[in-house]
């Protein structure tokens, strides 16, 4: 189906749903990269104007990817709750907007409708919103996860531990780990990017992860980001597994690229729920994303990358993950070109996942050679913190030594946690008064009587790990 829209005797033309919110986005270098973005300001303006006045039914009328040719948009399709859409399907997208922006979208009226809303709807309305927009909207959603600890919760922001290392040594990793939990990280997970695919040292990496939180009693999860595949064999062998990581993408075909399918994570998910291991709740996958994955994969059907990202949370949706990241600016200048763009795309990506009711994080971060610089990813991780996003990562330093790009340090989560007064996951802050790492008002405060019998503990078996 065609659209048109005249300006000043101007016609433009969208031949397609799928064309007109391509031509609908907001400047960047993915999707010009693709030959999909609009090719003047003006044409952008006229495309968004078309699209505000598109009613929301006509997204489950007409796929930007074909039902038969895709699964994932099978799954958005078959998945679709017409009950919870019910209150907004006489809208259009420019109405929705209104709708979300104004005091009667509350809290609980968003969390009733999330299943409702299709990821081209959130998508779709996200390119009628300035950031300001993104950020109000985004406010109001709220996802409470639960494993070992509970996350999302009103006024607190977790932080997954990152302690990667480029050589997977443990007496480096435990450094970082020490270093982050000294510093209030870790209640979102602790989380090892492998630099090995080789499963003996992931599973070895799995029990170093293992008797450090169960040395500890650490009330959060541990987890190795390796191959969805690898970790459901490593399952199978009886290794300890708390959560089941995979990246996703928002197409068939991309996530093919990745190995993987809807079958494969469905059984990854079925084995991690019968290890039984979460103690206030049982959500216990880890999914990561990223604009331009379909792009890099040549996977995007010609849908623009901010709308394939979206479609990965209908993924992510389907297996009531604990944590899901964005990790925006990690594929580089060729899909975000600067910091503005790599702004703009986080909280997009915060605010459409929110929507969709998952519990969204933001790896706030870029690559060396991206126009970009750490004072831009001070402004997005402000913005997302007043958008209230659930999880950040904490690296050493800010500076990943192993996957080489530029990410949050545990000092930028103690900046924001101060701003904002933000608490950490509650068993986490209880964690940390009991050992004398946080004062009875959850500041830290270590005391130094009892710190170096923690720090002996922590590193004790570390030299035999591996």
């Amino acid at each position: 189906m065609a659209y048109r829209h005249t300006i000043a005797a101007t016609t433009y033309v969208f031949e397609s749903l799928r064309d007109l919110l391509a031509k609908a986005t907001p400047p960047r270098s993915g999707d010009r990269l693709a030959g999909i973005a609009a090719e003047s300001s003006e044409q952008m303006i006229a495309a968004r104007m078309v699209l505000a006045d598109i009613p929301l039914k006509q997204f489950l009328n007409e796929a930007v990817i074909p039902y038969e040719d895709d699964e994932v948009t099978r799954l958005i399709v078959d998945a679709h709750d017409k009950p919870a859409f019910a209150p907004v399907a006489a809208m259009t997208v420019g109405e929705f907007r209104d709708y979300l922006l104004s005091d009667a979208a509350t809290t609980e009226g968003l969390k009733r409708l999330s299943r409702g809303i299709t990821p081209e709807m959130a998508a779709a309305v996200s390119k009628l919103m300035r950031n300001q927009d993104l950020i109000l909207a985004a406010k109001k959603c709220r996802s409470i996860t639960a494993f070992r600890d509970t996350i999302g919760l009103a006024g607190r922001m977790s932080v997954r531990l990152q302690p990667n290392h480029p050589f997977d040594d443990a007496k480096g990793i435990t450094a970082s780990i020490l270093d982050g939990l000294l510093l209030g990280s870790g209640d979102a997970c602790i989380g090892i990017n492998p630099a090995s695919d080789d499963p003996a040292m992931i599973g070895t990496l799995l029990r170093l992860l293992d008797e450090l939180i169960a040395r500890l009693e650490i009330p959060t999860q541990g987890c190795v980001l390796t191959h969805v595949s690898t970790t459901l064999d490593l399952i199978n062998q009886g290794f300890p597994v708390d959560l089941v990581f995979q990246s996703i993408a928002g197409t068939e075909k991309a996530n093919r690229a990745f190995g993987i399918d809807l079958k494969l994570l469905k059984e990854a998910h079925e084995a991690g729920r019968t290890l039984r291991r979460g103690i206030v709740g049982e959500n216990l996958m880890y999914f990561e994303t990223g604009q331009g994955s379909a792009l890099s994969a040549d996977a995007h059907h010609g849908v623009d990358q901010q709308t394939c990202e979206a479609r990965a949370y209908a993924v992510a949706r389907a297996f009531d993950p604990l944590l899901v990241n964005s990790v925006v600016g990690f594929t580089g200048p060729e899909y975000l070109y600067d910091g503005k763009e790599i702004i703009r795309a986080g909280l997009e990506d915060h605010f459409c996942g929110k929507l969709l009711g998952l519990p969204l994080g933001v790896d706030v971060c870029y690559t060396n050679h991206a126009e970009a610089d750490q004072d831009d990813m001070d402004n997005l991780l402000t913005l997302l913190a007043a958008a209230g996003v659930n999880f950040i990562m904490g690296v050493p330093g800010a500076d990943d030594v192993m996957l080489n790009y530029q990410s949050t340090s545990f000092h930028d989560a103690l900046y924001i946690r101060d701003l904002f007064h933000l608490k950490r996951a509650p068993e986490f802050d209880d964690w940390l008064v009991r050992n004398g790492l946080a004062d009875s008002t959850f500041r830290l405060s270590c005391d130094a009587a009892r710190l170096p019998d923690f720090a002996s503990r922590l590193i004790a078996q570390e030299s035999a790990a591996i």
